[in-house]
């Protein structure tokens, strides 16, 4: 869903010029125009994909007029994408990303927003049956509780990267998603975010703003920049639909003994998405089975025997494992990454102490 931690203002004076002059002229459209005239060209080209998607003229004006190629952009891409990493690669190990994710700010943060906001965060959970700790250490781990959501404007960005064309498939649609939700009612001005085009609280791209966002406030406005009740709400509506089971934990950390075969449990399939992720967990075995072979949990209780679950060792043998249930999964369906499901998981846990 997302694509990492990702920031321009507009001229809104401008945009009311340009606008105020298509409505006096009703001539064809009205672009502020970069100094790129390939980028113009592009953004005006996708005046029919826009009006495909219900997009009226005056929406596509106003979210396009301004909108300016932006090298910056471009350049966080090409730094994010990097090498792709060989299939031998070493895999860093997960404490040191644990020790700055876990910490006492966060832990204490979210502490704080779990407690002041517990009376909307228990209506929540019995909507959506994701635990309030789980929805608050997403949030915590997304924007540090609100505090850093980005200030790139979300059209240029993407308009950006869509015409830069490596991954035109991602941006260009997420680019007319923008016009989308602002045709249906989202203010312009509060289009900001990351350089890959997530914004809000939740850090949503907007094509998931447009499937899942939700009224966690009662105004009939999904706010999710603003609210976080709403933000909240979507949170949890984004992991009820990724497959959220209520009453299961995400995880259990338990210690393995030396003499377990490891070899007896490997996963059994060629994993198609995220496979760096998925290929170093086992196969799915029931937590009776776990406990059969010898692994004890640590400083935490069983789930129910019969839940499934699957071991990760993410710094190797002889070090803190995971059995984690299939709600893990649904973490995962956010960022698949297996050190920010755990740092999320570890993070509820944490709040939940």
């Amino acid at each position: 869903m997302h694509a990492g931690s990702f920031r321009i203002g507009r001229l809104f004076s401008f945009a009311s010029v340009l606008l105020s002059a298509w409505a006096l002229t009703a001539s064809a459209p009205l672009h502020a125009q970069s100094g790129d005239a390939g980028f113009d060209s592009y953004v005006q080209s996708l005046w029919p994909k826009a009006e495909a998607r219900g997009v009226s003229r005056a929406t596509f004006d106003r979210v396009t007029a301004g909108l300016r190629y932006n090298p910056r952009v471009v350049a966080l891409d090409r730094d994010n994408l990097g090498t792709p990493p060989s299939a031998n690669a070493p895999i860093p190990p997960f404490a040191p990303y644990k020790a700055r994710h876990v910490d006492a700010p966060r832990i204490n943060g979210g502490r704080r927003v779990h407690d002041r906001l517990l009376p909307l965060l228990a209506r929540i959970e019995q909507r959506t049956g994701v635990p309030t700790s789980i929805m608050i250490a997403i949030y915590g781990h997304e924007t540090a509780y609100g505090q850093v959501t980005g200030n790139f404007d979300l059209p240029e960005a993407l308009a950006t990267l869509a015409y830069e064309g490596r991954r035109r498939s991602l941006f260009e649609p997420e680019l007319l998603a923008t016009m989308v939700m602002v045709e249906q009612g989202v203010p312009r001005d509060v289009l900001k975010g990351s350089w890959a085009g997530a914004f809000g609280y939740p850090q949503f791209l907007p094509s998931v703003y447009l499937q899942v966002a939700e009224d966690g406030d009662g105004d009939g406005v999904a706010r999710i920049w603003s609210s976080e009740a709403d933000a909240i709400e979507s949170i949890g509506a984004y992991l009820r639909r990724a497959g959220w089971r209520a009453g299961q934990p995400w995880g259990v950390a338990v210690r393995v003994p030396d003499s377990f075969n490891r070899a007896a449990v490997a996963g059994r399939l060629a994993p198609a998405r995220c496979p760096r992720v998925f290929e170093r967990h086992s196969r799915w075995r029931s937590i009776a089975e776990w406990r059969a072979d010898g692994i004890v949990p640590v400083g935490g209780r069983w789930p129910d025997g019969q839940v499934q679950a699957t071991l990760l060792e993410p710094d190797g043998p002889g070090r803190t494992a995971y059995l984690l249930t299939g709600n893990y999964r649904a973490i995962l369906d956010y960022n698949c990454s297996n050190f920010y499901a755990l740092s999320v998981g570890l993070l509820a846990d944490e709040i939940d102490r």
